[in-house]
């Protein structure tokens, strides 16, 4: 988690926090260019959001009632653009409220940055998964890409918890799969198979479901910044027939 946003959000109830949110997107969202930063940015505030929300599962209805109608009232470019990365990485009810405002603003004249199009449904590339031979451990990577700029997503589940997720990371997907079948290659102790989308989906569903168990600070950090763009390509996976 970015520290200056974890600063600035955190201490905030979801509530009353869209008068930062939205000052930190006019900072931001101006410099932005590629789709996955958005959503990395978006992820790390949700994530900043969730620590002092009542409870975890009550965060996207809480903005949804106070941040997307504050966003739509603003109605600036970056405005709309922190509109349409809710609508990428919030719930069903927050994407219904997102899309709708964002529509609004869209209507009155502004128009949708360059990355929006097609924002939170990127093509999902190889995935694969990799653990120690007893079984202790598995990192499912996914990979995505926007046109020909390629991220992974990689989570490490601890089956000695089970099947727990304990820490997330995403990061350019350009020769990755090479550097870590090498790697698996050249150690007997790993395990690693190519797997399908779906199965990569199915996975990450039951460790999402399993709940979170990290144990170092870095860890819980990497997971509440990526969690809701982890929850977000889960979706996309789990939807591939």
């Amino acid at each position: 988690m970015d520290p200056e946003i974890e600063e600035l959000f955190a201490p905030i109830a979801p509530p009353a926090a869209f008068g930062m949110v939205l000052s930190e997107a006019r900072d931001v969202l101006p410099d932005v260019r590629e789709p996955i930063d958005a959503e990395l940015w978006g992820s790390d505030m949700l994530g900043a959001l969730s620590r002092s929300a009542r409870e975890p599962a009550d965060l996207m209805s809480e903005l949804a009632t106070s941040l997307v109608p504050a966003a739509e009232e603003e109605a600036t470019p970056e405005a709309l653009a922190l509109l349409r990365i809710l609508e990428a990485l919030g719930s069903a009810e927050m994407r219904k409220t997102a899309t709708q405002s964002a529509e609004r603003i869209v209507a009155s004249g502004i128009s949708d940055p360059a990355w929006a199009s097609g924002l939170g449904a990127p093509t999902p590339g190889d995935c694969w998964h990799y653990g120690d031979v007893s079984g202790q451990q598995e990192s499912v990577t996914a990979t995505f890409a926007y046109g020909e700029k390629e991220h992974a997503l990689s989570v490490l589940i601890d089956h000695t918890k089970g099947g727990k997720i304990r820490d997330v990371w995403v990061g350019d997907a350009t020769g990755l799969l090479d550097r870590t079948w090498l790697v698996a290659e050249n150690d007997p102790g790993v395990v690693f198979e190519r797997i399908d989308a779906a199965d990569a989906g199915e996975r990450l569903r039951r460790a999402i479901e399993a709940g979170e168990a990290p144990v170092k600070q870095d860890e819980t950090d990497d997971i509440t910044a990526h969690r809701a763009l982890l929850h977000s390509r889960v979706a996309l996976l789990t939807a591939i027939q």
